[in-house]
């Protein structure tokens, strides 16, 4: 039977980042495959991430003969254990910006130490080689021993791997989950829009819409870290791209404007801290989970009791040793849409928002950016007329008098579907800890 889903994960690991993917790939082969691991930078530098995703596979090996070895014979990681999914290298920095990091909250690995603390756990560093820029192929002999076989590496940069699946499968079967900062997402759009535009949906995690941000009191920290990326994502759902686009100054990538004429709009999910924050993980239910499988050996209890335990340390240390705060599953919440996206609990706005992104500010840059002042938009005034061979061109009524920058147009700015509720912010925590352990 095929997967209900199949997705390309886009991500920084990142102690959250790990968790979707353990998420991801604990799911059954009949409600998601993973057809790749997107590399960024982000939360850590980009070989950091890397490694992060590669111990990942590393210890997942050991935990299921672990399992086996115990007895536990059940369909857990299904999805891992039926594909195969590439992991490509992305962008290492942002495309105009200084590159920014959150070590501070991750730890310097971005998992807090994990490697140091457990080596067994970790693969040594010929996996690198994997990765390494190399002219021809690579003999099957010289593959490192920390190799896993529950992946296919691949020396071809991350965006041109998205680019090959979308063109190679069928339009609208494959939805980018895009966690870390949306760099390789922009470079694949630019590269190519037509066939960026075949898949399915983007979720992206990102953004602070009625809250305050996480990296600034404004920005959090995905759309801060690259916030010309992010616009240039989010202008692809307008009729009118050029709207949206941000100004361009440096352009070190040289990335061209999307053409005046695209097949179709972007179909993008936004999962901005509004929704993500409240979906907690609390240290108490995690360690209730975890201690019997600690004391009978489980290597994936071990691997992740030792950064959650860290990040739960580090929640305390900022906030304060009485917080009774846990960790924000912020991209966990993707992984869970994708699982149970037919649940009608899920719920977007009434209608798609223009939500845009600012690239400029000294104190903004990374906001999204609403028109809260409750005007009517060109569309909702009157009838639109358009000409029926080409309905996105010539428009009329779509001026609105006294309005600037196209806010109240009906064509121009973004149309973004954002996630307003989920099946439930108190039982998600349950949910991951059961099919992480179960």
């Amino acid at each position: 039977m095929a997967p209900k889903n199949r997705i390309i994960i886009d991500t920084d690991p990142g102690v959250d980042d790990v968790l979707a993917l353990l998420l991801a790939l604990s799911a059954s082969p009949e409600e998601l495959e993973v057809a790749m691991i997107s590399v960024t930078y982000g939360n850590v530098p980009l070989q950091s991430c890397l490694r992060n995703v590669v111990a990942l596979f590393h210890v997942l090996e050991k935990e299921l003969a672990w399992r086996e070895s115990v007895g536990k014979t059940g369909g857990a990681y299904g999805a891992l254990r039926t594909f195969k999914p590439i992991v490509a290298v992305g962008a290492s920095h942002p495309l105009e910006e200084e590159e920014i990091i959150a070590d501070y909250f991750h730890g310097a690995d971005g998992l807090h130490g994990v490697h140091a603390a457990h080596p067994h756990l970790s693969p040594d560093d010929t996996w690198r080689s994997l990765f390494a820029d190399i002219t021809g192929e690579a003999p099957e002999a010289v593959l490192p021993p920390s190799y896993s076989s529950f992946f296919t590496p691949s020396k071809t940069p991350s965006h041109q791997e998205m680019l090959r699946i979308l063109r190679e499968e069928p339009e609208d079967t494959i939805t980018i989950v895009a966690v870390g900062p949306l760099t390789n997402v922009a470079l694949a759009a630019a590269e190519d829009p037509e066939t960026f535009l075949r898949v399915k949906e983007l979720v992206v995690m990102g953004g602070a819409v009625g809250v305050h941000g996480n990296a600034t009191p404004t920005a959090e920290f995905n759309c801060y870290a690259d916030s010309i990326a992010a616009a240039r994502v989010f202008a692809l759902t307008s009729s009118v791209p050029a709207s949206t686009m941000p100004p361009v100054f440096n352009n070190l990538h040289n990335l061209a404007p999307y053409p005046a004429k695209l097949p179709r709009r972007l179909k993008l999910s936004l999962f901005p801290l509004d929704i993500t924050t409240p979906h907690e993980l609390r240290p108490r239910a995690f360690d209730d989970k975890v201690k019997p499988l600690l004391e009978a050996g489980s290597p994936l209890a071990q691997w992740t009791n030792t950064f959650l335990t860290g990040t739960f340390n580090q929640i305390k240390s900022m906030l304060g040793q009485d917080s009774e705060e846990g960790l924000s599953l912020h991209d966990p919440l993707c992984i869970w849409y994708m699982l149970t996206r037919d649940d009608p609990a899920w719920k977007p706005v009434a209608k798609p928002e223009d939500i845009r992104i600012e690239t400029c500010g000294q104190w903004t840059k990374g906001m999204h950016v609403v028109d809260r002042r409750g005007r009517l938009k060109a569309d909702e005034k009157t009838t639109i007329e358009t000409h029926p061979e080409d309905p996105l061109d010539a428009v009329k009524f779509d001026e609105v008098p006294g309005d600037t920058l196209g806010w109240l147009s009906a064509n121009k700015g973004n149309r973004i579907n954002r996630i307003v509720a989920s099946p439930g912010e108190d039982i998600f925590g349950t949910v991951l800890l059961q099919r992480l352990f179960d």
